[in-house]
């Protein structure tokens, strides 16, 4: 078996199997394509199967500071697309997950075993918190975004998909793949099954306003048959999530936002509020749909006042300050909390 058999092999395994997503696999096939290209060279000739157990941390560090190299010519060239140095980090962190993914299948599928995969180094990149939208602009940017539609089946359309991301919490992806048949459980108990990552399913509760919007775009939906997509473009066919960016984005522009007021800062917004409110963390997991609750934890780094409530309530020396006699004992406020690492949403 070749390399170019063995990649594909372990693509058709993370889509069947894994029930990874297409973009994944996608992304995976093109680092995995660049990384045997490079070997190629590298070493005079495509590696087989043996040669892929004979590569060695040094080989594999020349490749990881050749995908730097061609960062940085890319970086200077004057029509590159704009990028920046922790987004070419995210890319050769994610090149290098590809990369020991694919390993791990071989030794477990194949027999082919090469421990210098797991002594590569994955590139640093920064640590990052979810921006979420200020309460007032969440709760207007349904209905600010379907003013700026051309069309009043656009303008049912984008208020209903946006109060839809906002009130559930959706990704932008897990909205457009609804079809029409999905909103039986809608109108039978007042929840939405989702399909997230990997092909994972949770129950959402849908608020009466957007239970509402939803029974008003069926109302108004050109071919309301259980198999078509809920949302429709203007030719008929499933709304791309680039029309729904870039809706959002004539609004940000208008409304003088920054550029992370995307669709998903609405899902950041949604969890984040409910923070504020006292939702449950574990409650906001489930809603969210993360797998790990590290993830869903980054919302009360986030949430600054949140952790300093948290601390008045709960430490015990916290209220000394506020009791007769207690001045002296007083601590002063918690310090800023500092971003952690997660993993993506």
């Amino acid at each position: 078996m070749t390399a170019q058999e063995a990649v594909q092999k372990f693509l058709d395994w993370m889509a069947v199997e894994k029930r990874a997503s297409p973009l994944t696999v996608e992304a995976y096939r093109g680092d995995l394509a660049r990384f045997l290209a490079f070997m190629s060279v590298h070493l005079d000739g495509l590696p087989d199967m043996a040669g892929l157990a004979a590569i060695s941390l040094r080989d594999l560090r020349a490749w990881l500071a050749h995908e730097q190299e061609q960062a940085l010519r890319k970086r200077g060239r004057a029509r590159a697309t704009p990028s920046t140095p922790d987004q070419a980090a995210r890319t050769r962190a994610r090149r290098v997950s590809a990369l020991r993914s694919f390993f791990r299948y071989l030794a477990r599928r194949e027999g082919v075993e090469n421990p210098a995969v797991s002594l590569l180094g994955s590139p640093r990149t920064k640590k990052t918190l979810p921006r979420p939208l200020p309460r007032p602009d969440a709760l207007a940017a349904p209905d600010d975004i379907a003013e700026l539609a051309r069309t009043p089946f656009e303008q049912q359309r984008n208020v209903t998909l946006f109060l839809l991301l906002y009130g559930c919490g959706l990704r932008i992806s897990e909205a457009l793949n609804l079809d029409v048949g999905d909103m039986r459980s809608v109108a039978a108990g007042g929840v939405l099954l989702i399909r997230g990552k990997g092909g994972k399913e949770r129950l959402v509760p849908v608020l009466p306003q957007v239970g509402a919007a939803l029974q008003a775009w069926l109302a108004r939906h050109p071919a309301p048959d259980a198999c078509s997509p809920l949302f429709l473009g203007v030719r008929g066919g499933r709304l791309q999530a680039a029309v729904a960016q870039k809706a959002m984005r004539e609004w940000r522009v208008l409304s003088g936002l920054p550029d992370h007021a995307t669709p998903h800062a609405l899902r950041h917004s949604f969890a984040t509020h409910l923070m504020e409110g006292g939702a449950d963390l574990r409650v906001i997991q489930e809603l969210l749909g993360h797998a790990s609750l590290s993830t869903t934890q980054r919302y009360t780094l986030a949430d600054e006042a949140h952790l300093v409530d948290v601390w008045t309530r709960a430490h015990p020396r916290a209220q000394l300050g506020a009791q007769p006699g207690g001045a002296e004992h007083a601590v002063p406020a918690p310090p800023r909390p500092m971003p952690v690492v997660a993993e993506k949403d």
